[in-house]
């Protein structure tokens, strides 16, 4: 399992900052910059002193530098932290059903199983059921549809449990077309964290985001 965050959001505030050398150069950098301040204070003219805005704009200097230390410090310390996370609640996914985007039909026990979504009701909605040579062994005609997710049962007492089927969803709403997106049943295999966040290794549809999953089943 991969534990590396890449592209740090702050690095670009600072790029010497979170190496040993490049923290003790700025140290250093920062003690010859108040020796500097300190020995020009000391040697000003007592009848045209520095102004107070003058010293405390050259202080912020080195507290900017100081702080920029420290934010990434802090940053790289909360990305350590939030990696271990991921990396705790992906582990309990590991074997867990899933519903994802794809129109693979889930075939078990004589059964076959799926779902899919529409964006706006149908007043014509069928399902045909396909071979894996892509041809059409069974339609469903599920009629009236409204918004929102719908499940498919699919007698499959007749089909062949060593081939995988698949489906697509034809909607209409009057002599227009609605688009579905069709939903299948995967299973978590792995998991990983990358820079970007968790992957989950699935079953059926490869490497896939935590955001791509719809539900845990």
């Amino acid at each position: 399992m991969s534990t590396t965050i890449a592209n740090d959001p702050f690095a670009a505030l600072n790029t010497k900052a979170g190496t040993p050398s490049a923290n003790a150069a700025d140290a250093g950098s920062a003690d010859r910059f108040l020796k500097l301040l300190v020995t020009q204070m000391q040697n000003q003219d007592p009848l045209n002193p520095m102004d107070n805005a003058q010293v405390t704009s050259q202080m912020a200097q080195i507290n900017t530098v100081s702080g920029i230390q420290t934010l990434n410090s802090t940053v790289q310390g909360l990305n350590g932290q939030f990696v271990q996370m991921q990396a705790l609640q992906g582990a309990a996914l590991v074997g867990r059903d899933i519903t994802v985007v794809g129109n693979r039909l889930d075939v078990e026990n004589g059964g076959g199983s799926a779902a899919f979504e529409l964006p706006t009701p149908a007043d014509n909605v069928k399902v045909e059921v396909l071979n894996p040579a892509g041809r059409v062994v069974e339609t469903l005609n599920l009629g009236t549809q409204g918004t929102g997710r719908h499940d498919i049962a699919w007698d499959a007492r007749t089909a062949d449990p060593a081939q995988e089927y698949r489906f697509r969803v034809i909607a209409t709403s009057g002599a227009q077309s609605v688009t579905a997106t069709p939903l299948m049943r995967d299973q978590v295999q792995a998991i990983s964290t990358t820079g970007t966040g968790l992957v989950l290794q699935t079953r059926h549809s490869g490497d896939l985001a935590y955001a791509q999953v719809r539900a845990f089943n």
